[in-house]
Order: structure tokens, then sequence, then C-alpha cells
């Protein structure tokens, strides 16, 4: 089947590539307050990229899915949040968030509908990694909570982009609005990918 042909090279270059992957998130834990902590994942390709497409997952599987699966990340993100803050390392952190635009991507690209509870799982883990790059950053003064507020208050932001613009493509119709969210699901894996190699 030509869609699993595709995933599997995707997933295929994606691992060949890691060693080469570059580091988005220096944790230099200069951001402090709302402003910062809502302007972080709005000024990151990665980010912008893996929470769209969670957003047109969740539309894509409907129902529940579309509250449930973005506030998996969010909820996830925060406990990922917690760990940086509190200095543990989470491994390969990074190139887990590159993968996340990878994986979204393709799944979003390929029509995948996986269950609820397995795209709530999917979701769950790349938010540690997204929750941890952000936690690293920040401040541990009072100033902490506002920038955690501002980070998760842009992702759910994110995310509502992504559900918004999969009704509005669904709008154009089964067929035309099929191509366009397969399409970009095919350019965020492909961004991912760039991520990956550090040419993005």
């Amino acid at each position: 089947m030509p869609s699993k042909t595709l995933l599997r090279a995707v997933a295929v270059v994606a691992v060949a590539l890691l060693p080469s992957v570059a580091s988005a998130h220096p944790g230099i834990g200069s951001a402090t307050g709302f402003a910062h902590g809502f302007g972080h994942p709005i000024s990151g390709l990665d980010h912008i990229l893996a929470m769209a497409m969670v957003g047109l997952l969740a539309y894509e599987l409907g129902g529940r899915a579309i509250w449930l699966v973005p506030a998996t990340f969010v909820l996830v993100m925060a406990g990922g949040g917690a760990l940086g803050m509190a200095g543990m390392t989470v491994p390969f952190v990074e190139v887990g968030i590159a993968l996340s635009v990878v994986v979204l991507g393709a799944i979003v690209a390929l029509g995948v509908r996986p269950s609820t509870a397995v795209a709530m799982g999917i979701v769950g883990l790349f938010a540690i990694f997204h929750g941890h790059a952000h936690g690293t950053e920040m401040p541990e003064d009072a100033g902490g909570m506002a920038y955690a507020a501002g980070f998760m208050l842009a992702t759910a932001a994110l995310h509502a982009t992504g559900i918004a613009l999969g009704f509005l493509v669904g709008r154009g119709g089964e067929r035309y609005g099929q191509v366009v969210v397969r399409s970009a699901g095919v350019l965020a894996a492909i961004a991912g990918i760039g991520l990956l190699t550090g040419t993005l």
C-alpha cells in the first residue's frame, strides 16, 4: 500500500538523520513573565508546526477527540515543563521535538485515523519533550508561573488554529479539502526532517 511505503520512507529518513539534529532550545533561562511565555511557542517553527498538526489530527478524528487530543497535549506538556523546571533530565529532547513534527505531519499526510486513546498517547509522548524544553527555560521565581501560563495558552491557541484550519478546509468539500489537509501534513513532515538535519 503506497501510504505504508511513504510512512516507512519518512521514518527511515528521520532515523538516519538523527545524529545531525540541531538544538533549537538552548535552555538559557532568560525568559520571564506571561509575554515571554506566550511568545516562545509562536516564535518557533517546530512548535507551530507540531501544534497545528495536533489540531488538524483532532479535527480529522472528530467527536470527543477535538478537545481530548489538544487538552492531553497541553496537560502533559505542563508535566514536562515541571520536569524541566526541576532540573530532571529527559533524553533526546530536541530529537523528540523534531520527530513530533515528522510523525504528526506524516499521520495527517497519510490520513491515518488512530483511536482517540492512541492519538492521546502519541501527542502526550511528544508533549513531554516540548514541555521539558519550555520548562528548562522557565525562570524559578514567581515569573515562572506567568511564563508557564503564557506558553500553555499560546499552545492551546495554536491547537485551535489547526482545528479551525480543518473546519475551513472541510468547507471546500471532501475531495479538495482532503488534498489541502494531506498537503499540509506532507509539508510539515518535510519541515520536520529539515529540523532534524538542522537545515531549518
